[in-house]
Protein backbone atom coordinates (compact mmCIF):
# COMPACT_ATOMS: atom_id res chain seq x y z
CA UNK A 1 0.00 0.00 0.00
CA UNK A 2 1.62 3.28 -1.17
CA UNK A 3 0.62 6.42 0.88
CA UNK A 4 0.01 8.19 -2.58
CA UNK A 5 -3.84 9.71 -2.37
CA UNK A 6 -5.51 9.34 -5.75
CA UNK A 7 -7.85 5.87 -6.12
CA UNK A 8 -8.73 4.01 -3.45
CA UNK A 9 -7.19 0.44 -4.39
CA UNK A 10 -6.07 -2.14 -1.91
CA UNK A 11 -2.80 -3.40 -2.85
CA UNK A 12 -1.50 -0.35 -3.51
CA UNK A 13 -3.37 2.86 -2.32
CA UNK A 14 -6.86 3.21 -0.83
CA UNK A 15 -8.23 6.27 -3.02
CA UNK A 16 -8.52 9.67 -1.33
CA UNK A 17 -9.39 11.44 -4.33
CA UNK A 18 -13.04 11.20 -4.67
CA UNK A 19 -13.56 12.97 -1.53
CA UNK A 20 -15.28 12.72 1.55
CA UNK A 21 -17.89 14.19 3.85
CA UNK A 22 -16.87 16.27 7.03
CA UNK A 23 -17.50 15.86 10.58
CA UNK A 24 -20.51 17.25 10.35
CA UNK A 25 -22.36 15.55 7.82
CA UNK A 26 -21.12 11.77 9.45
CA UNK A 27 -24.10 9.21 9.27
CA UNK A 28 -25.75 8.69 12.44
CA UNK A 29 -27.84 5.04 11.19
CA UNK A 30 -28.34 4.22 14.67
CA UNK A 31 -27.46 0.69 13.84
CA UNK A 32 -23.58 1.44 12.75
CA UNK A 33 -22.92 4.59 14.60
CA UNK A 34 -22.25 4.61 18.10
CA UNK A 35 -22.43 7.71 20.83
CA UNK A 36 -18.96 8.92 21.17
CA UNK A 37 -15.58 6.82 20.15
CA UNK A 38 -14.53 6.86 23.87
CA UNK A 39 -11.18 5.42 25.57
CA UNK A 40 -9.66 2.66 23.63
CA UNK A 41 -8.14 -0.56 25.40
CA UNK A 42 -5.54 -2.48 23.76
CA UNK A 43 -3.28 -4.72 24.25
CA UNK A 44 0.16 -5.79 22.40
CA UNK A 45 -0.56 -6.52 18.77
CA UNK A 46 1.57 -9.87 18.47
CA UNK A 47 3.82 -10.35 16.00
CA UNK A 48 3.45 -10.71 12.35
CA UNK A 49 2.47 -14.74 10.81
CA UNK A 50 6.16 -15.84 10.30
CA UNK A 51 4.31 -17.29 6.85
CA UNK A 52 1.31 -16.14 5.51
CA UNK A 53 -0.84 -18.89 4.26
CA UNK A 54 -1.20 -18.44 -0.03
CA UNK A 55 -3.97 -20.15 -1.88
CA UNK A 56 -4.45 -21.21 -5.65
CA UNK A 57 -7.52 -20.01 -7.90
CA UNK A 58 -9.44 -23.18 -7.42
CA UNK A 59 -9.50 -22.61 -3.83
CA UNK A 60 -12.17 -20.05 -4.38
CA UNK A 61 -15.01 -21.18 -2.48
CA UNK A 62 -18.41 -21.11 -4.21
CA UNK A 63 -20.80 -18.00 -3.90
CA UNK A 64 -23.18 -18.28 -0.62
CA UNK A 65 -26.42 -19.30 -1.89
CA UNK A 66 -29.88 -19.74 -0.51
CA UNK A 67 -30.70 -18.75 3.34
CA UNK A 68 -30.29 -16.84 5.48
CA UNK A 69 -29.91 -13.60 3.84
CA UNK A 70 -27.58 -12.33 6.46
CA UNK A 71 -24.70 -14.07 8.64
CA UNK A 72 -22.83 -12.55 12.00
CA UNK A 73 -19.13 -12.61 11.96
CA UNK A 74 -16.79 -11.36 14.85
CA UNK A 75 -13.25 -9.57 14.58
CA UNK A 76 -11.51 -10.15 17.48
CA UNK A 77 -9.11 -7.50 17.60
CA UNK A 78 -5.91 -6.40 19.91
CA UNK A 79 -8.22 -3.28 21.02
CA UNK A 80 -11.11 -5.44 21.29
CA UNK A 81 -14.28 -6.89 19.70
CA UNK A 82 -16.00 -6.01 16.84
CA UNK A 83 -19.30 -7.34 15.45
CA UNK A 84 -20.23 -7.87 11.92
CA UNK A 85 -23.15 -8.49 9.67
CA UNK A 86 -22.31 -10.27 6.58
CA UNK A 87 -24.67 -9.80 3.16
CA UNK A 88 -24.51 -13.41 2.25
CA UNK A 89 -27.10 -12.53 -0.39
CA UNK A 90 -26.23 -9.75 -1.89
CA UNK A 91 -22.51 -10.36 -2.22
CA UNK A 92 -22.34 -14.13 -2.04
CA UNK A 93 -18.76 -14.27 -3.71
CA UNK A 94 -17.28 -11.74 -0.85
CA UNK A 95 -19.19 -13.45 1.96
CA UNK A 96 -18.03 -17.06 0.77
CA UNK A 97 -14.36 -15.87 0.45
CA UNK A 98 -14.45 -14.17 3.52
CA UNK A 99 -15.68 -17.10 5.72
CA UNK A 100 -13.62 -19.25 3.97
CA UNK A 101 -9.93 -16.96 4.96
CA UNK A 102 -11.42 -16.71 8.30
CA UNK A 103 -12.29 -20.69 8.79
CA UNK A 104 -8.35 -21.11 7.15
CA UNK A 105 -7.03 -18.25 9.85
CA UNK A 106 -5.36 -16.56 7.31
CA UNK A 107 -5.95 -12.92 9.41
CA UNK A 108 -4.51 -14.44 12.40
CA UNK A 109 -2.30 -12.25 14.13
CA UNK A 110 -2.64 -9.56 10.87
CA UNK A 111 -2.34 -6.12 12.10
CA UNK A 112 -5.26 -3.17 10.69
CA UNK A 113 -1.95 -1.42 7.82
CA UNK A 114 -3.81 1.69 6.86
CA UNK A 115 -6.31 4.85 8.50
CA UNK A 116 -7.09 7.26 6.12
CA UNK A 117 -8.59 10.40 8.42
CA UNK A 118 -8.90 13.34 5.46
CA UNK A 119 -11.00 13.36 2.32
CA UNK A 120 -12.20 9.47 3.05
CA UNK A 121 -12.65 8.03 6.81
CA UNK A 122 -11.75 4.15 6.96
CA UNK A 123 -9.59 1.59 8.32
CA UNK A 124 -7.62 -1.53 6.40
CA UNK A 125 -7.18 -4.55 7.52
CA UNK A 126 -6.69 -7.96 6.07
CA UNK A 127 -2.89 -8.29 4.79
CA UNK A 128 -0.94 -10.74 6.98
CA UNK A 129 2.46 -9.92 5.89
CA UNK A 130 1.06 -5.65 6.91
CA UNK A 131 2.99 -4.22 4.09
CA UNK A 132 -0.16 -3.56 2.15
CA UNK A 133 0.30 -5.63 -0.80
CA UNK A 134 -0.31 -9.20 0.77
CA UNK A 135 -3.00 -11.10 -1.05
CA UNK A 136 -4.77 -14.86 -0.47
CA UNK A 137 -3.34 -15.85 -3.90
CA UNK A 138 -6.43 -15.69 -5.55
CA UNK A 139 -9.24 -12.90 -6.51
CA UNK A 140 -12.86 -12.36 -7.82
CA UNK A 141 -15.31 -9.53 -9.05
CA UNK A 142 -16.79 -6.57 -7.75
CA UNK A 143 -20.44 -7.42 -5.52
CA UNK A 144 -22.61 -4.77 -4.59
CA UNK A 145 -20.89 -1.88 -5.47
CA UNK A 146 -23.25 1.62 -4.54
CA UNK A 147 -23.90 3.26 -7.67
CA UNK A 148 -23.60 6.84 -5.73
CA UNK A 149 -19.81 5.82 -4.77
CA UNK A 150 -21.66 6.73 -0.88
CA UNK A 151 -20.04 4.45 1.80
CA UNK A 152 -22.44 5.21 5.19
CA UNK A 153 -20.89 4.86 8.71
CA UNK A 154 -20.22 1.08 9.97
CA UNK A 155 -19.44 -0.13 5.70
CA UNK A 156 -17.60 -2.89 5.62
CA UNK A 157 -16.50 -3.16 1.93
CA UNK A 158 -13.28 -5.01 0.15
CA UNK A 159 -10.47 -3.19 -1.00
CA UNK A 160 -8.53 -3.99 -4.41
CA UNK A 161 -6.37 -3.11 -6.93
CA UNK A 162 -7.09 -1.29 -10.53
CA UNK A 163 -7.95 -4.67 -11.30
CA UNK A 164 -11.82 -5.35 -10.68
CA UNK A 165 -11.29 -9.12 -9.97
CA UNK A 166 -8.71 -8.57 -7.60
CA UNK A 167 -10.64 -8.56 -4.59
CA UNK A 168 -9.08 -11.10 -2.48
CA UNK A 169 -8.11 -10.50 1.67
CA UNK A 170 -8.49 -7.19 2.38
CA UNK A 171 -10.85 -4.93 3.37
CA UNK A 172 -12.25 -1.66 5.32
CA UNK A 173 -14.24 -0.64 7.59
CA UNK A 174 -15.68 3.12 7.33
CA UNK A 175 -15.83 5.14 10.39
CA UNK A 176 -17.20 8.01 8.81
CA UNK A 177 -19.73 8.84 6.07
CA UNK A 178 -17.56 8.68 3.04
CA UNK A 179 -17.52 9.50 -1.02
CA UNK A 180 -15.70 6.98 -2.63
CA UNK A 181 -15.12 6.96 -6.83
CA UNK A 182 -17.19 4.50 -9.14
CA UNK A 183 -15.01 4.60 -11.65
CA UNK A 184 -13.64 0.69 -12.20
CA UNK A 185 -16.69 -0.61 -10.73
CA UNK A 186 -16.29 0.74 -6.99
CA UNK A 187 -15.96 -1.27 -4.08
CA UNK A 188 -17.74 -4.36 -2.90
CA UNK A 189 -19.49 -3.77 0.40
CA UNK A 190 -20.28 -7.47 2.13
CA UNK A 191 -21.45 -5.66 5.26
CA UNK A 192 -21.51 -3.64 8.16
CA UNK A 193 -20.46 -3.23 11.60
CA UNK A 194 -23.56 -3.96 14.26
CA UNK A 195 -21.50 -3.31 17.52
CA UNK A 196 -18.08 -1.87 17.89
CA UNK A 197 -17.23 1.11 15.48
CA UNK A 198 -16.68 3.01 18.66
CA UNK A 199 -12.85 1.25 18.56
CA UNK A 200 -12.69 2.00 14.88
CA UNK A 201 -13.18 5.72 15.52
CA UNK A 202 -11.36 5.39 18.81
CA UNK A 203 -8.29 4.71 16.83
CA UNK A 204 -8.88 7.27 13.96
CA UNK A 205 -9.17 10.10 17.29
CA UNK A 206 -5.31 8.61 17.96
CA UNK A 207 -4.27 9.76 14.14
CA UNK A 208 -1.81 8.29 11.85
CA UNK A 209 1.70 7.62 12.61
CA UNK A 210 3.33 10.87 11.70
CA UNK A 211 0.21 12.71 11.79
CA UNK A 212 -0.43 12.95 8.36
CA UNK A 213 -3.84 11.70 6.73
CA UNK A 214 -2.60 8.25 5.62
CA UNK A 215 -0.79 5.74 7.33
CA UNK A 216 -0.37 3.13 9.74
CA UNK A 217 -2.68 3.83 12.97
CA UNK A 218 -0.51 5.78 15.40
CA UNK A 219 -2.50 2.81 18.23
CA UNK A 220 -1.23 -0.60 16.70
CA UNK A 221 -4.01 -2.90 15.96
CA UNK A 222 -4.33 -6.33 14.70
CA UNK A 223 -6.96 -8.74 14.24
CA UNK A 224 -6.18 -12.02 16.29
CA UNK A 225 -9.19 -13.98 15.26
CA UNK A 226 -12.31 -14.07 12.82
CA UNK A 227 -15.20 -16.15 13.51
CA UNK A 228 -18.11 -16.27 11.15
CA UNK A 229 -21.62 -18.33 12.33
CA UNK A 230 -22.73 -20.87 9.63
Amino acid sequence: MRRALPTLFTLSALALAGCGSGEDEAATDPATAEAGAGALSCEEPPALPSAPAGYAAEDLPEPVSGDPATLDATLTTSCGDIELELYAQDAPQTVASFAFLAQEGYWEDSPCHRLTTGGIFVLQCGDPTGSGSGSPGYGYGIENAPETGMYPAGTLAMARTADPESNGGQFFVVYEETMLPTDGGGYSIFGQVTEGLGIVQALAEEGTEGGGSDGAPAQPVSILSVDVDS
